[in-house]
């Protein structure tokens, strides 16, 4: 026996049309909590990036016997961090590149962070110097690591070389307020 196929199987154009529109205005409506969360989780990479980093200074101080600087640079644009050896100016970091070093200091790391990175490091000190027979640090100093919606982590790095992270915004989880 043969039937004739049934012509109303199919989507309608006004169909189709409804079910764009209702994905569209879904979409609209998550699409602030999508940023808040990816700004949320940048600016956590980067806190604990800059955490390992600042053990990482300490710990090639020590295996290196040498003395081995953090250098911390803002500019328009950017920022950025280089761990090195040699004096506090030896080294120059930029958003754009990797670091350049004068005379007899060595670059270990550097890390950038551009305006499209969407946040910052802002540091009290210019550079922290790790001692190479006992770890301590000089000058002690505190780092901010600041998200494009203002909120923000710090570093605060003691003269035992040691790290204590917290935040000043209650927003941001897993760090106790400032």
């Amino acid at each position: 026996m043969h039937t004739q196929p049934d012509r109303n199987c199919g989507f309608t154009l006004i169909e189709a049309s409804a079910v764009l529109a209702i994905t569209t205005l879904l979409a609209t409506a998550a699409a602030p909590g999508m940023q808040d969360l990816i700004n949320a989780r940048r600016l956590d990479n980067a806190t604990t990036q800059l955490a390992s980093d600042i053990h990482l200074t300490r710990t090639a101080a020590l295996a290196r016997n040498q003395a081995v600087r953090l250098s911390f640079v803002s500019r328009s644009g950017g920022s950025c961090y280089v761990i090195h050896t040699g004096s506090a100016g030896a080294c120059d970091c930029s958003s754009e590149g990797p670091a350049t070093c004068q005379g007899s200091a060595r670059e270990i790391k550097t890390v950038a962070l551009s305006d499209a990175d969407r946040v910052r490091i802002s540091a009290n000190v210019g550079s922290v110097l790790f001692d190479p027979m006992h770890g301590t640090s000089t000058p002690t100093g505190t780092v901010r690591v600041i998200g494009v919606d203002g909120r923000e982590v710090r570093h605060i790095i003691n003269i035992m070389g040691r790290v204590r992270s917290c935040s000043p915004v209650p927003s941001v989880p897993g760090y106790r307020a400032c």
